[in-house]
């Protein structure tokens, strides 16, 4: 996102707020669950990007997600009241929809099922009421699928390690879905939403392609991205659980495989993107996407 802001708007100033600085000066340290305090100039034409959160799963206690991720959306919405500021841009996440088979809509209830959907969704509704406060206050919010790309270490990471290795196998299915979008997409996105002076005062998007790929389909486009030719076996359910548990107990293997993880693995993400892709189409197809992420690694790995 920097690099992009950076690009468009040279002569803007951008404040990053992180947990850890990153050492250049451009970055404070800032704890989102305590009221914000940062050194700068700010005012109404000032934009938010709140993409503060706790969010592995599993990963953390359950307090840990209601502690960052409910207080921090309540304190970045006080830091914009403190300072006039008008236009937030919010990363929520598929979570608040829960697990569940069917396809979901933005017009689907939530009805989230972990700690950290929960949390996202109180998130939301934080940022909803900012909004409503102000006929001045903009508010875009992105419900995001898996976000892959350079530096994103999570789940597509670890498909790639494991294809590689020869160490992934479907787990229990091959068609489960998996809603997902490439970071560059998304951050081009969120700021397209964020300037759209035409749009509703609060906009509301699934974030992911349209339609959503299987993980056969992933991994497949994967394979033929990285000019790697693998077979893929597949594993049923009872004996992957079973896999799972032993590797469980030796701490993974080093690709984090536990049953939870697993069980994660054989629930669709079935996410519609269809509003999505009819106001701001995406710009990379996932071929496209992988292609371009393994190029900016050197086309040596997806990392």
């Amino acid at each position: 996102m920097q690099n992009l802001l950076r690009e468009r708007f040279p002569e803007a100033k951008v404040y990053v707020a992180d947990l850890l600085a990153d050492g250049s000066g451009r970055s404070q340290n800032v704890d989102v669950r305590s009221p914000i305090e940062m050194v700068g100039e700010f005012s109404k034409n000032t934009l938010i990007f709140n993409f503060a959160a706790v969010h592995r799963t599993p990963g953390h206690p359950d307090y840990a997600y209601f502690e960052t991720n409910i207080r921090g959306a309540e304190n970045v919405c006080n830091f914009a009241r403190k300072h006039g500021i008008e236009n937030i841009v919010f990363t929520s996440s598929i979570a608040p929809y829960g697990a569940a088979e069917e396809l979901k809509t933005e017009e689907t209830l939530p009805t989230p099922n972990t700690p950290y959907g929960i949390s996202k969704l109180v998130a939301e509704k934080i940022h909803r009421e900012w909004a409503a406060e102000d006929v001045n206050r903009r508010l875009s919010i992105v419900r995001p699928g898996i976000v892959f790309g350079k530096g994103e270490n999570g789940n597509m990471t670890r498909l790639y390690k494991g294809l590689k290795s020869h160490k992934f196998a479907y787990a229990g299915r091959k068609d489960t879905i998996k809603a997902c979008i490439y970071v560059k997409d998304l951050v081009r996105v969120m700021l397209a939403m964020a300037e759209n002076e035409t749009a509703d005062r609060v906009q509301l998007y699934n974030c992911c392609y349209s339609p959503s790929f299987t993980i056969e389909q992933i991994a497949n486009t994967m394979l033929k991205a990285t000019d790697m030719k693998r077979h893929i076996p597949y594993i049923p359910q009872k004996p992957m659980m079973a896999a799972a548990t032993v590797c469980g107990m030796f701490g993974g293997l080093g690709l984090g495989i536990c049953p939870a993880r697993v069980k994660k693995l054989m629930v669709s993400t079935n996410i519609d993107g269809t509003k999505l892709a009819k106001d701001y189409p995406l710009g990379h197809s996932l071929e496209e996407a992988f292609r371009d992420w393994f190029k900016d690694c050197g086309e040596k790995e997806l990392v």
